[in-house]
């Protein structure tokens, strides 16, 4: 510590007056306070720096109408709705959800979904299962599941097409419980399926299930047998059945892949590709864990590559959930500690920095959030972490929960976020340009028609026709009228 003296009279200046003296005395007794007082402040975090980053290419413009923009490609060879960018996502169900009639519940909610703005639903896992939720599959062809029968799940994809909705089929491929015990045992075989395999179809690495495959592709998920992809009989056989659930029989659109990180993303991408043009849409599961040391480190660039790689791997024909964006985006809501949200070069930190067409952004899902609460944002946050996803560039994803059981305040907001990201056509590829990323504030432009702020400084767009579009606890978005 450093000691204090108080000056002498040496130390002042030649006074008229006693008045001056008391002036001088105060001013140099406050000056040496204050020398006390910055040896016991905290360093703040400095400033990042933001360089300009280069923004992803817009497309070519075309002088077409006013809605022309919906239907514009900016992709060739890819799912169509991969292709034109302008999707929001809205996970249909919750870890709860299989103790309802849940079609019944999310089909009697469709014009709602509608009239938001939604263009996709996840629908939960269809198909028998061991567990209620749908993860842990056994016979693929049957759907009467324990959120419904067959044919409601028929009835609610035909409903949710009429309303120009894409439902999303929950595929869960990379593991399969049995049927029936094979040698010594073993659950390890499936008969009168309709996909019937044995041994031979499981990866070689789990000796509970005894499989006799070839090595995985992937990392393990150990609570069931693992399914040996390489094997041509299994692609043969999933991407018929593919083909079978996003034919107009069943009515899929959409397919979200369950555990990706299981299998190679090149088989993932020939799933893809046999559905041909019935598939709109995909997106994968990545999940992998982030980079910690003491607490989340600032730089997530190998997390946000090794998803970029998996997509990569499926020859690009399917996006995957932004993990690495949900991850930075709950620690600086939840901190403050809004540096966070700009890489070394100026971009995004997430999967959106990179490849904005392939990222899925969300705040929760049945996993991280619900029941479950493996991951979960921050409770009292959320509404600040939907106006980031539903401002920026890749494709939102909103929670069911979050949307229909957290109350008319918060679905407000969304609802607020979702009108102008369909009226200022905010779309997977809309260019983000970050002018302020340090503690307690983050401020950004997207296409330059869109301002938001997060934190509780002050901030605000300069210029003129900037009015206030949505608000809420300690963020706000500016639409820009030209």
């Amino acid at each position: 510590e450093e000691e204090v003296t108080l000056p002498s009279s040496s130390a002042y200046a030649e006074v008229d007056t006693l008045e001056e003296l008391d002036v001088v005395e105060e001013e140099v007794v406050e000056e040496k306070k204050q020398e006390l007082e910055n040896l016991f402040v905290a360093p703040s975090v400095p400033d990042v720096v933001i360089p300009i980053a280069p923004p992803v290419a817009p497309a070519p413009e075309v002088e077409k109408d006013d809605d022309f923009v919906e239907e514009q490609i900016f992709e060739t060879g890819v799912p169509k709705r991969i292709a034109t960018g302008h999707e929001v996502m809205l996970q249909g169900f919750h870890w709860e959800s299989h103790k309802s009639e849940w079609y019944d519940i999310v089909s009697a909610r469709v014009e709602q979904i509608r009239d938001a703005g939604f263009t996709q639903v996840w629908l939960p896992p269809s198909a028998d299962s061991l567990a209620p939720q749908g993860y842990l599959p056994r016979n693929l062809y049957n759907l009467d599941s324990h959120y419904g029968s067959a044919e409601k799940l028929k009835s609610l994809t035909r409903k949710m097409k009429e309303n120009n909705i894409l439902p999303v089929l929950d595929a869960v491929l990379n593991h399969r419980c049995a049927t029936h015990q094979g040698a010594n045992g073993k659950w390890n075989r499936w008969e009168g399926t309709g996909i019937d395999w044995g041994e031979w179809a499981i990866s070689n690495e789990q000796p509970d299930f005894a499989g006799s495959g070839n090595a995985p592709t992937g990392d393990v998920f150990h609570g069931a047998p693992n399914i040996d992809h390489t094997q041509e009989k299994v692609r043969q056989d999933l991407c018929q059945y593919m083909k079978y659930l996003t034919s107009d029989e069943v009515g899929f659109g959409g397919i979200r892949f369950d555990f990706s990180k299981g299998y190679g993303g090149s088989f993932t991408g020939e799933y893809v590709r046999a559905c041909e043009d019935n598939v709109e849409f995909a997106v994968g599961e990545f999940w992998d864990t982030m980079n910690y040391g003491v607490g989340l480190e600032y730089n997530q660039d190998s997390h946000r590559q090794a998803i970029v790689d998996w997509v990569d791997e499926t020859g690009g024909c399917c996006a995957a959930f932004d993990f690495t964006t949900k991850g930075i985006l709950q620690e600086a809501c939840g901190r403050g500690e809004f540096w966070r949200l700009v890489d070394a070069k100026g971009r995004a930190p997430g999967v959106i920095g990179l490849w904005p067409a392939r990222a899925v952004t969300f705040l929760d899902n049945h996993d991280t959030g619900s029941t479950q609460a493996h991951w979960p944002f921050p409770g009292n946050r959320v509404g600040q972490g939907y106006a980031y996803i539903l401002t920026h560039p890749g494709t939102p994803c909103i929670f069911w929960d979050h949307y229909f059981d957290w109350g008319d305040d918060l679905r407000k907001q969304i609802d607020s976020l979702l009108h102008i990201r369909n009226a200022m056509k905010i779309h997977a590829r809309s260019v983000l340009k970050i002018e302020q990323a340090k503690d307690n504030l983050y401020a950004a432009k997207i296409d330059d028609n869109v301002a938001i702020k997060l934190g509780c400084e002050h901030w605000e767009p300069k210029g003129d026709g900037w009015t206030v579009g949505a608000f809420g606890d300690d963020w706000c978005v500016w639409t820009l009228t030209k």
